[in-house]
């Protein structure tokens, strides 16, 4: 028996790991995940790649979230935008001022993945809404979690619906099926300044709260396909 769960409300690509990425109206994901999602990041002198966070791979790198990515059309190389949206010509030498470090760069992703863990992250409306309700006065919206896809769900939707679909095969439009896999467990990122979201220290905390610092669904694609704003997402 087949479920609808809901429709793509809005796709997000973050060319470069840990700016502000863009919106697409459609996009490809292939076994890797969004096309070019993540492709990008800047790496230090250590191989360490810039985050909101230290651990093993990823070194805490402040400011980042307050720039921009976006690939340019029939380009396979993205584009850095700074504070103000406009788009630096040289990434690795604007990067290494307005970081104050002479061993960054901006680099291609090799063996080691930029992904934090699963290629595809998938938020539910009726989740941000909850986080809305939760933190009253704090601007929020899909951008502090970073997902690759904002699924609008039916009114009456629970929050964290997301926990219900792990262990499923979901088709995405006509062709794109996914496996959703565990949610993700949330970090300072999602408190962090950017553009027009101010800091906020309450969202990470109210997640923690009510759902031990988890949220959204993880998935590893199982059959390439395109996905659109307004496709269905059923599960199998």
């Amino acid at each position: 028996m087949t479920y609808t769960v809901g429709t793509v409300e809005r796709i997000w690509r973050y060319p470069i790991k840990s700016t502000g990425g863009e919106r697409l109206e459609q996009a490809e994901v292939i076994a890797r995940g969004l096309a070019g999602d993540r492709l990008f990041a800047v790496r230090d002198g250590e191989g360490k790649f810039g985050s909101g966070k230290n651990t093993r791979r990823f070194r805490r790198m402040p400011g980042l979230l307050e720039l921009r990515s976006r690939y340019p059309d029939g380009t396979e190389r993205p584009e850095l935008l700074d504070l103000h949206g406009a788009v630096v010509a040289d990434p690795t030498a604007f990067l290494r001022r307005y970081l104050g470090r002479d061993d960054v760069e901006l680099a291609r992703e090799r063996e080691i993945s930029h992904f934090d863990q699963l290629p595809l992250s998938v938020l539910s409306t009726a989740t941000l809404d909850w986080v809305r309700a939760a933190v009253p006065g704090v601007p929020v919206d899909e951008r502090r979690f970073r997902p690759n896809l904002l699924i609008r769900t039916p009114p009456g939707t629970r929050p964290f619906a997301e926990d219900d679909w792990f262990g499923c095969t979901a088709r995405i439009g006509r062709t794109l099926c996914v496996e959703f896999v565990r949610s993700s467990e949330r970090c300072v990122m999602t408190n962090q300044a950017q553009r027009d979201l101010p800091h906020s220290p309450l969202i990470l905390r109210a997640i923690a709260k009510a759902h031990h610092s988890r949220l959204d669904a993880l998935a590893t694609v199982l059959v390439p396909g395109p996905v659109s704003s307004g496709d269905a997402v059923t599960l199998l």
